[in-house]
């Protein structure tokens, strides 16, 4: 398969359910067929209650970034830091063949943790806008960055079993959209070597774990970033006909907004339209100038997507103008292109069986909406400006047009299984020290085994 490009994602699929406080994450036991794992497991369980314990936020993970260094460089790999100012690139080479990159992300959300659990983040910080948060590993990065260390241990353990580079590439600020744009400007493809095939990985939450799941065609929907600022004449609460309320436009705005998908977008074609954010007024009696709106959009075309655009910017402007407001602003901060795969299912179903876990390989028939963590890596002409991360790609206008179709291979591999929903106050893992990513990485370079 050298000669072309593909991206290889793998999404762990973890177990869904009601959350309980436990002493430590349940762990698969150790196989007798497995002795790499059993001999390795309690190093990794530790690895991720530590990241979990100790998250930072984006732009922030100093402390992250300097752990994932010392173990790849404990597994062996030629290790570079402050690529991108944060991030992390680990070279392991072991003789001819092909080029493979292996990525992980490393940040967490403003997120105050409620699982109850004994190993639960306690951690607070200040968020880019000064305010005192949470934090929380919320969407599953501990779990990532775990399988992206035992990755590089295995395969540096394991060097009779494939020929080839290994790239090795830790990624900060995937949720707040440029840690990867970062890491590609300050040389990602030119100081190191440029890959053949990409592996990311990403937690499922909607199959129990030891499913691997892949797909032909779109896997996960495009995401942008929209603030929209709903501006008015502020004044007193008690006089407000001398005012033109910015509350009462954004309340108006965001219901008027639903009817784009459901009136506007074909029925047959999935889009979402969420307001996950909304801020205006500083107190009781007071009408504000302005509300802050932040919006994620998803859709699996570039034609429905920017018709999502289109109609919130429409629609923003015929409510300012039907009330005499001033003209809001409609701005794009961020675009996450989606993920249309072409597997090579041969070369997904292979890696299962390596896992030693039990996994079994299974095509899923519905693409999802959720995007974050998966970084598309293309090569070819654009692949210096375009690669490494959906939503951290540079665009040329506010609209974030341009995007297009990302070929990648697919599988879906378990590792720790999580109870609750991403970016939820009670989103939990439980450790299984997942080898899919591994397995899948050694397949890429596969070769009859040699004697060490």
């Amino acid at each position: 398969m050298s000669g072309g490009f593909a991206t290889v994602l793998l999404l762990l699929a973890f177990q869904q359910g009601a959350p309980s406080a436990q002493p430590e994450p349940k762990v698969a036991p150790a196989s007798a067929a497995d002795p790499w794992y059993a001999s390795h497991r309690d190093e990794f369980l530790g690895l991720y209650i530590h990241l979990h314990t100790h998250p930072e936020l984006s732009y922030q993970e100093v402390k992250t970034a300097a752990r994932v260094a010392a173990e790849l460089k404990r597994a062996g790999a030629k290790v570079t830091t402050g690529v991108g100012k944060l991030g992390v690139v680990g070279l392991i080479e072991n003789g001819p063949g092909p080029v493979v990159l292996v990525r992980t992300d490393m940040d967490a959300l403003p997120v105050v943790e409620q699982t109850g659990l004994p190993y639960a983040s306690k951690v607070k910080a200040r968020d880019s806008q000064g305010r005192e948060v949470g934090v929380m590993h919320a969407c599953g990065h501990d779990v990532h960055m775990t399988c992206f260390i035992g990755t590089a241990r295995w395969l540096t353990e394991h060097k009779n079993r494939w020929s080839g580079t290994v790239v090795m590439v830790a990624q900060p600020a995937e949720e707040a959209i440029g840690g990867a744009r970062n890491m590609l400007a300050d040389g990602l493809y030119s100081r190191f070597p440029k890959p053949d095939f990409a592996l990311a990985l990403h937690c499922h939450s909607n199959e129990p774990a030891g499913v691997v799941l892949y797909r032909g065609g779109p896997l996960l929907a495009s995401s942008t970033s929209l603030s929209v600022t709903i501006r008015g004449k502020g004044g007193h609460g008690a006089w407000p006909n001398r005012t033109v309320d910015p509350i009462v436009l954004a309340a108006l705005a965001i219901l008027d907004f639903q009817t784009i998908v459901s009136r506007e977008v074909e029925p047959i074609k999935p889009a979402v339209v969420t307001v996950g954010s909304i801020h205006g007024g500083t107190r009781h009696n007071i009408i504000s100038d302005e509300v802050k709106l932040q919006l994620t959009l998803r859709a699996f075309s570039e034609q429905v997507r920017l018709q999502l655009i289109e109609g919130i910017e429409r629609r923003a402007k015929a409510l300012a103008q039907a009330h005499k407001a001033p003209a809001p602003t409609v701005e794009c901060r961020g675009v996450q292109p989606g993920n249309h795969q072409q597997p090579r299912v041969g070369r997904a179903r292979r890696a299962v069986p390596h896992q030693g876990s039990g996994g079994r390989a299974c095509e899923t028939d519905r693409p999802g909406h959720g995007g974050r963590g998966l970084r598309p890596l293309r090569r070819g002409e654009r692949a210096d400006h375009d690669v490494l991360a959906g939503h951290d790609v540079p665009r040329a206008d506010r609209r974030g047009q341009g995007q297009g179709k990302r070929p990648a291979d697919t599988a879906l591999g378990p590792l720790l299984p999580r109870h609750g929903a991403h970016h939820r106050h009670r989103h939990q893992g439980d450790d299984r020290g997942g080898r899919g990513l591994a397995a899948a990485a050694a397949v890429m370079h596969s070769r009859p085994p040699r004697s060490s």
